[in-house]
């Protein structure tokens, strides 16, 4: 059994914050319920870059293990489905902007008066709170505004941002830890609570130390292009076949080592070199150096050489490195998962690895709507008639 089999969870959630904290909890068994608008569905079902008949890829990843049920909350009766599901719930994400549920009558107050047991994860981009509770909050946004997008790029041009949506991807984690948490401290209360997880927060939460080196040292951390200041080597050398390897070697034992391979094991005992703060001093220095030495090999020749001397290095990875690479394939870090529109789609894993309760992938992201009736008779018990008196009415 995988460690959620017997949770619940409603998914309000749309676009990527809110339905990644899904797909966590789904990819280790939760039956997560994705609840839809009627007609439309998830905005999700759109985006991506679609495949040569026009569907998009992402979809069958983010949906992958969930069920799609179809209610349009805007309408009473819609509101009224949600709350006798909600009484057979463990966890509810909503990711609307702050008081959207509250306008519906579904606020915290309400369901929580109605399953005091409810966990309810509220992913925004700027938290239940404070002047900006009411803002949309996008990722590019809140990466901006938590310290991510101003020391992304090179010195000499504006910032960039990462080329996925990292905000909302953390915000997604930390939602699912965040309902672990609450389901944990409810073995010992028996009571549900709020899980409140910002975009913005999500970025600040991994920002180093960036926040104390100004505030206790008066330093801004500024934008270095391919390394971090002070950590060195740590950079993309150049190789003899035109491709980049990635060494990291900041520790002075590994140092070492790659000095060993590079057969200058003198360059370690140099006292411009020989310790963490020396090698930062003189780092545009000491990366002149190794890349005269990666320059005169191969990059899969170097990978090779410096693997057998345990200096950590790799090659930058596009997809299809990734689908070639043995070790990839040997973890089944990546695999491919029937669907009924694209045949298979290859996708990423479950992770974390659990080694006794692991997750897996069951099926890929739904049809629309395609569990909306299964989750009535489960869920509420509702016959055939009752369901198509709902269909009849537009509320699924």
């Amino acid at each position: 059994m995988a460690p959620l089999d017997d949770i619940r969870v409603i998914e309000l959630g749309q676009l990527i914050a809110g339905p990644y904290c899904g797909q966590i909890l789904a990819d280790f068994g939760a039956d997560v319920v994705k609840i839809e608008p009627p007609g439309k569905g998830d905005a999700m079902r759109q985006w991506g870059r679609p495949d040569a008949q026009g569907r998009t890829q992402w979809w069958p990843i983010i949906a992958r293990n969930k069920k799609s049920m179809t209610l349009d909350l805007r309408q009473p009766s819609g509101q009224d489905v949600l709350r006798r599901m909600i009484e057979e719930a463990d966890i509810l994400i909503e990711n609307f902007r702050p008081g959207t549920m509250e306008r519906w009558g579904l606020g915290w107050e309400q369901l929580s008066a109605i399953n005091p047991r409810l966990i309810m994860v509220r992913v925004t981009g700027f938290g239940q709170t404070g002047p900006y509770a009411n803002r949309a909050g996008y990722a590019s946004v809140c990466e901006a505004m938590g310290g991510l997008r101003y020391i992304c790029g090179y010195p000499d041009r504006p910032p960039v941002r990462v080329g996925i949506s990292l905000g909302d991807t953390l915000a997604g984690i930390n939602a699912a830890m965040g309902a672990m948490m609450a389901l944990q401290e409810r073995h010992r209360s028996g009571k549900g609570q709020v899980v409140d997880s910002a975009i913005f927060e999500s970025v600040l939460g991994v920002m180093e130390s960036l926040i104390p080196e100004y505030a206790n040292g008066g330093h801004i951390r500024e934008r270095a292009g391919s390394f971090l200041p002070g950590i060195a080597p740590s950079n993309a050398y150049p190789a003899r076949d035109g491709r980049d390897i990635i060494i990291g070697a900041n520790q002075d034992t590994v140092f070492a080592r790659l000095c060993e391979a590079m057969g200058q094991p003198e360059l370690a005992e140099d006292t411009r070199y020989a310790t963490h703060k020396a090698r930062g001093r003189h780092q545009q220095e000491l990366d002149a150096l190794i890349s005269q030495w990666t320059l005169q090999h191969d990059a899969e020749v170097l990978v090779d050489l410096l693997a057998e001397q345990g200096v950590p290095a790799g090659l930058v990875y596009r997809a299809p490195e990734m689908l070639a690479d043995p070790h990839f394939q040997s973890r089944q870090s990546i695999v491919s998962v029937d669907d009924e529109h694209n045949g298979t789609v290859p996708m990423q894993n479950v992770f974390p690895r659990l080694s006794r309760s692991p997750g897996h992938i069951r099926h890929s992201g739904p049809q629309l709507g395609a569990h909306t009736e299964e989750v009535l008779q489960q869920w509420l018990e509702l016959d055939n008639k009752q369901i198509s008196e709902l269909r009849d009415d537009g509320i699924i």
